[in-house]
């Protein structure tokens, strides 16, 4: 079993940046890929990001490439989101994810283990 806990969430400008970490206990971490999600009020939950069980691949979602970045330190069991140029459309509960296969997924279902989700909230 792993336990995922999210931090870091909280209210920004539009324009500003937040980073998101999510520590885990429980497994190995190193076996484990991790992803990103995110969930707006009344809307599904969307895929953000995900890394590899190294860190050597990463994916994004087409609303986040380019302005976010996932990066993990195995030697911590923590995963990080790095947001820039946040917009209001990113509002939403972010969750982090994880999956004891190498590469991870990009549909929720594809992940086995959830976080709480840490609220997100910018403002224009």
């Amino acid at each position: 079993q792993v336990q995922l806990v999210e931090s870091g969430g909280g209210s920004v400008q539009a324009g500003g940046s937040l980073r998101l970490s999510c520590t885990a206990s429980g497994s190995t971490f190193s076996r484990i890929a991790m992803g990103w999600f995110r969930q707006a009020l009344g809307k599904e939950r969307e895929f953000a990001a995900g890394i590899s069980r190294s860190g050597s691949h990463t994916n994004y979602g087409d609303s986040v490439k380019g302005r976010f970045a996932i990066s993990r330190d195995n030697a911590k069991n923590t995963v990080y989101l790095q947001m820039n140029s946040l917009k209001p459309e990113d509002t939403a509960v972010y969750y982090c994810a994880g999956d004891r296969s190498v590469y991870g997924g990009v549909r929720a279902v594809d992940y086995e283990y959830w976080g709480q989700g840490t609220q997100v909230t910018v403002s224009s």
